[in-house]
């Protein structure tokens, strides 16, 4: 099935892309989240309008993603979990733990653009990537407390 992104989709595309893709993942799962659109003939022109939107923005954000970069690299974020003893948690720390304590601590993430690399299981201080921006990644500061 051949399909339009119209947002980014990891591992898959950025938004304007045409991508091949199964026949269910695109009909149960791109399509109905809003992730993509059938390919048509006539798509030709959403092509173009959401890779001049995608362009218009890139270069703007590029400016902004600087900014926010430094931002969250010059402070210490802290993450409050549950812990037993030992300092060991209760399950591990979420990318949606980490975004809501950023966002709590004054930054700007969408818990999709948060990449783990070792689940975090324990307390501590551990450092996390965020991809602020295609080009742009910044590397945050957790403090993982128990609560």
């Amino acid at each position: 099935m051949k399909l339009i992104l119209t947002q980014e989709v990891t591992g898959l595309g950025a938004a304007g892309d045409v991508v091949e893709v199964k026949d269910g993942y695109g009909r149960n799962f791109l399509i109905p989240r809003g992730f993509g659109i059938r390919w048509t003939k006539g798509g030709e022109k959403t092509i173009e309008s959401i890779k001049k939107a995608r362009a218009a923005r890139s270069v703007r954000d590029a400016d902004h993603a600087a900014e926010v970069k430094a931002t969250l690299e010059g402070s210490t974020f802290q993450v409050k979990v549950r812990a037993g003893e030992g300092g060991r948690l209760f399950g591990a720390v979420t990318t949606a733990d980490i975004a809501s304590a950023i966002v709590a601590g004054g930054g700007e993430v969408d818990k999709r653009t948060i990449v783990v690399g070792n689940p975090i299981k324990s307390l501590g201080t551990h450092t996390v990537t965020v991809k602020v921006h295609d080009e742009v990644e910044a590397k945050v500061n957790l403090n993982v407390v128990s609560a």
